[in-house]
């Protein structure tokens, strides 16, 4: 028998015979490691114990402790434990493909009458059985016609079509968990007794057609969730439960932010107290990029179809552009559709992206190296068409605008801007209230376009950029984009959950494409390379995110209602009058609530709206000209008197950069 050479983490080999599988390996390391083993990496790929090794190959053997292999495997066997009990219970059920996602799993089903969430709990019974019963899970590898063959004599239809869609040469790998057998590329665990009985939970049922083709049979879709043990699944339900009440179309309405309609899908109606908040920030993020050597523009929305012909975006990017098209011989004073002219039809799109435009306003005059940096800001209002299932409140949507900026910059200049970019960046975060923030930095794909000199000369620039500004940053080798690598900005809000926002990209390709130029100091003409930059990433969801960080209790400064004054009893209404008028004086969003309501249900109604402060007024606070406070999220009041109350609330509502 031919011998292959095993690699270890360690560094240390090992002579084996070809074929060896990673549980023979890891017996032969050691009987304890042989116990622990649930999978293995070998040659970067994740293993199956059960898989032969036939060649020189580096390997890993993991155990539960290895959080990344425990948890897949975990969650994929999960699936498969799901539907075999979902078919034991109901056998005529057609099972299809249940893969891991985000913390969990689903799995597609075929079933007449519609799952319940009653049925949720007999399903999580059953599959506590499985486990419990430690069902050895096997795998073999078989010929596509026999596979066929399998599923045709046991009535899968969908399985039959999962076997033809597998590529030639790739091994059809068939999986048994007990006696129930799936379809499946593996890896898994090697009995069901490993999966932690009480550390996951059925969640909820959906419905999704078959290969996301609407054309094809409505299946129903049950989602879990898994975790390697009990408190982690605890926590992470907990963080569910916080997230809902956190949830921005939720507050949005309590707050009366803003509201969607189907008359204008993925588009946001913002309603006077949504709109202040987006325009307080807006106003915000001016001052902060005219501090920081910006100057802004303005582009149209709706741009000609030549220009992203020219910039690259009209092949690769037409599907998501919503195209405008106009009889241009048409005189405007007729609605006929059908007569309109072709030869005369001009295709525009709405724009969903900036950065053709910016190219635009600097290609106009002759440019010089000293003009350089030159750093062109926007509130570029793009439009995008995403797929409605993907469109989620104001997070996701067809409409957005961004706080966009394009510098254009010699080669040398890029280490520099960077450096200035991510401190601008850091400034502005930890003035929203995101002290900390994750970089991630996407080098060069392995398509790509440019000299290697100039690519390691430009990531090295990066690198030492976020060097400089005393930030570590993680790798994500090969995920730049074609023509330059990337930092990605990600926050982490209140209740852990991880956002990507700001972005800083290098791009020498849209220049040469649109033909920007300046003249250097050599007398010649050269390109400038183009490092597109956004901190907010959009002002719709950036606010959605904001929302939910701060479950909707927003900083003074951002609050639409920042202030309201109400009254205990009418006698006080014209002292309440008074209160409003000097804080509104004093650059403070304030109102007054007169109605013939109790104190209670006016406390209670405003804390609803998240309203920051309650001043209270009775004939008390008249006569000694005070107010009584209540602090959204305290239980307790205090006193003050007017002045006070003026001076502390002025100084609160004073945005961080004007401090």
């Amino acid at each position: 028998m031919s011998q292959i050479t095993l690699t270890f983490p360690d560094g240390n080999t090992r002579e084996v015979p070809q074929g060896i599988t990673p549980a023979q390996v890891a017996s032969d390391i050691s009987t304890s490691l042989g116990k622990k083993a649930i999978s293995a990496t070998v040659n970067g790929a994740h293993f199956d114990l059960q898989w032969p090794i036939e060649k020189d190959a580096s390997v890993a053997i993991h155990t539960m402790q290895d959080d990344e292999q425990a948890l897949e495997l975990i969650r994929h066997d999960l699936a498969h434990i799901m539907a075999r009990a979902v078919q034991e219970i109901w056998p005529e059920v057609k099972v299809t493909i249940g893969p891991v996602r985000d913390y969990g799993w689903f799995y597609d089903f075929d079933r007449e009458e519609p799952f319940t969430p009653e049925d949720l709990g007999r399903i999580e019974a059953r599959m506590k059985e499985i486990i419990n019963a430690r069902d050895a899970v096997r795998t073999e590898v078989w010929s596509r016609d026999q596979a066929i063959a399998h599923y045709e004599k046991t009535g899968e239809p969908y399985k039959v079509e999962l076997v033809n869609r597998i590529p030639e040469g790739e091994p059809i790998r068939m999986y048994w968990h007990g006696d129930w057998q799936d379809l499946c590329r593996g890896p898994h665990l090697q009995h069901t007794g490993q999966v932690p009985a009480d550390a996951f939970k059925l969640t909820h049922i959906a419905g999704a057609y078959w290969l996301g083709d609407s054309s094809r049979p409505m299946l129903q879709r049950i989602y879990g969730i898994a975790f390697k043990n009990r408190n982690d699944l605890k926590a992470h339900l907990n963080m569910l439960e916080e997230a809902a009440k956190r949830d921005h179309r939720k507050l949005g309405r309590e707050m009366g932010l803003f509201h969607m309609q189907e008359e204008a899908p993925g588009q946001v109606f913002w309603h006077p107290n949504g709109w202040t908040i987006y325009t307080t920030l807006q106003d915000y993020v001016r001052r902060k990029q005219r501090a920081g050597g910006y100057n802004e523009i303005n582009t149209p929305q709706v741009v000609d179809r030549k220009l992203w012909e020219a910039s690259g975006h009209w092949e690769k990017y037409q599907h998501h552009m919503f195209i405008v098209e106009v009889d241009e011989s048409r005189d405007g004073e007729h609605d006929d559709a059908a007569a309109k002219s072709r030869e005369h039809t001009r295709i525009n799109a709405l724009k969903p992206m900036n950065c053709p435009c910016h190219v635009q306003v600097f290609n106009q005059g002759l440019k010089s190296y000293r003009d350089l940096p030159l750093r062109l800001a926007e509130f570029g209002s793009c439009a995008r068409f995403e797929p409605s299932g993907a469109l989620h409140g104001i997070m996701r949507v067809r409409g957005f605008t961004q706080d966009d900026a394009h510098i254009f910059c010699t080669e040398e200049q890029i280490q520099e801007e960077c450096a200035r970019f991510i401190d601008f960046l850091a400034d502005i975060y930890r003035e929203l209230g995101f002290p900390e923030f994750e970089i991630r930095f996407a080098t060069r794909p392995e398509k790509r376009v440019g000299t290697e000199e100039s690519w390691d000369y430009v990531e090295g620039a990066l690198e030492n950029a976020i060097k400089a500004t005393g930030h570590d940053y993680v790798l994500e080798p090969g995920d730049g984009a074609f023509y330059g690598p990337k930092l990605d900005f990600y926050l982490t809000d209140a209740i852990g959950r991880v956002w990507q926002c700001g972005t800083f990209q290098v791009d020498p390709n849209l220049p040469e494409r649109l033909d920007a130029g300046y003249i250097a100091a050599d007398g010649e003409r050269h390109r400038p390379f183009m490092l597109h930059r956004a901190v907010l990433g959009s002002f719709e969801r950036f606010i959605g995110i904001l929302i939910e960080n701060h479950a909707g209790k927003l900083p003074l400064w951002l609050a639409p209602r920042q202030v309201v004054v109400a009254a205990i009893v009418s006698d006080a209404d014209d002292y309440c009058r008074e209160v409003v008028a000097k804080l509104q004086a004093a650059g403070i969003r304030a109102e007054t609530d007169l109605r013939n309501e109790k104190i209670n249900y006016k406390v209670r109604e405003h804390s609803v709206g998240k309203v920051p402060y309650i001043l209270a007024c009775g004939m008390k606070e008249v006569e000694e000209r005070t107010v009584s406070v209540r602090k959204l999220g305290e239980k307790q009041t205090s006193g003050a008197t007017l002045d006070e109350i003026v001076d502390r609330l002025r100084t609160e509502a004073t945005p961080p950069d004007q401090r």
